[in-house]
């Protein structure tokens, strides 16, 4: 009989695979706890509680994934992909390290945060791609749905971890402790890949130099009805559905007037549930589109329930519903973009993934933070519960199409 837990967690019998997985989760406990201390810094100290500001932070964060898009792709499937990664991580800590500066000394404004977001989020621009596209060299094609899980579990303990700890740092030392610390976290993943067993990797094919490079990874995406439906799936989730930090910070502050320590649990309940998640899709073998139409569902009946709450903890309990919905829907969109997209197209499609799941944000962003501020953060909620909905209605339409019967999750 097979261990389910043999199989939940069959990729670690990679050694390259356990390196990388123990450096993330340290650096991942870092970056959760200063996207924790930004927010807070700039709803609390930089201005008065303002959501726009905040937006604005967030989408001046992924603005790169959509301007850097025609190379991120081709850097990912054309360089090393290993040394790129270390100067990507490299460079996001010592934007971290800066930022812990400015605010210990006392002399950070809010320029200040909005340059050195654009900067860290051109370095995460190259970073997605490669990132993701990496994991396939470490673990192959056959473990690619398994590996993309793990490391999803992998972000959520950290995202259980990261803003607890953001939050007593800020009640006790400082917001700015917290963005020093996550600069240093940074140089357990270089740690790690300075170990890895470069012989036990698994290349892709290099993309050959050609003047239409970027234009060809549209061509490609065009020609694949699928690949373009979750497109657009990622494009109304990401621009209006993944903007928890709007969320959580304006229903903390301005609904349920918690303090830092109470805004960090949020975060941490919600990462309880895309653990769930994350541990779920794991023991799956490959996803399909109809688990990407049942979870696009659960994420707008959870983001419905989040809107409509009562009381702090009835808001906890449904953004743990949330963050399960999106981690399934996330990973279901990585593995089956990588595993129908040919290996030497990979980093060009990935990048139109990241760019569109993460890029759109900037055009959702500073629209979610004017309703928080406008209407109240209940309906900015409920703007995301919408698109969310009508992502499933994509993912419904996709599977008429292809006449294909619609799976239970």
């Amino acid at each position: 009989m097979i261990n389910p837990a043999a199989g939940t967690f069959r990729s670690l019998k990679n050694f390259n695979f356990r390196l990388w997985t123990a450096g993330a989760l340290v650096s991942n406990i870092g970056t959760w706890m200063q996207r924790v201390a930004q927010d807070w810094l700039v709803l609390t100290q930089l201005t008065h509680h303002d959501a726009s500001a905040l937006g604005i932070v967030i989408g001046l964060q992924f603005a790169p994934l959509l301007l850097l898009l025609p190379w991120t792709g081709l850097a990912a499937d054309r360089l090393n992909q290993r040394k790129l990664l270390m100067a990507t991580q490299a460079a996001m800590g010592v934007l971290a390290l800066i930022l812990g500066v400015l605010t210990i000394t006392e002399v950070v404004q809010l320029w200040h945060v909005y340059l050195l977001a654009l900067l860290s989020g051109a370095a995460m621009a190259l970073d997605g791609p490669v990132r993701q596209t990496f994991v396939a060299e470490m673990v192959g094609d056959d473990d690619l749905p398994n590996a993309v899980a793990l490391n999803s579990v992998s972000i959520n303990s950290a995202q259980m971890i990261g803003p607890a700890v953001a939050g007593l740092l800020i009640a006790g030392v400082g917001i700015g402790w917290a963005f020093l610390l996550n600069g240093l976290s940074f140089a357990a993943v270089l740690i790690s890949m300075s170990f890895f067993r470069r012989s036990e990797l698994h290349p892709s094919p290099r993309a050959h130099r050609t003047a239409g490079g970027f234009l060809e990874g549209l061509h490609y995406v065009w020609n694949k009805p699928d690949l373009g439906a979750i497109l657009i799936m990622l494009f109304l989730i990401g621009t209006f559905g993944f903007n928890f930090p709007i969320f959580i910070s304006t229903m903390a502050v301005n609904v349920f007037h918690t303090d830092a320590r109470g805004f960090g649990l949020l975060s941490s309940l919600m990462a309880v549930g895309t653990l769930a998640g994350s541990l779920f899709a794991a023991s799956r073998m490959k996803p399909s589109m109809s688990s990407l139409l049942a979870s696009a569902g659960v994420f707008s009946l959870g983001c419905s329930l989040a809107a409509l709450s009562p009381g702090y903890w009835w808001f906890a309990v449904a953004l743990m519903i949330v963050g399960a919905a999106a981690l399934t829907f996330g990973n279901g969109t990585n593995s089956m973009m990588q595993l129908s997209t040919e290996p030497a197209m990979r980093g060009r499609v990935m990048a139109l993934r990241v760019s569109i799941a993460l890029g759109a944000t900037p055009i959702g962003a500073p629209i979610v933070g004017w309703v928080a501020n406008h209407f109240g953060p209940r309906w900015s909620l409920a703007l995301g519960a919408g698109a969310a909905f009508t992502a499933a209605m994509v993912a419904s339409y996709a599977l008429a199409r292809r006449k294909e019967p619609t799976l239970i999750l």
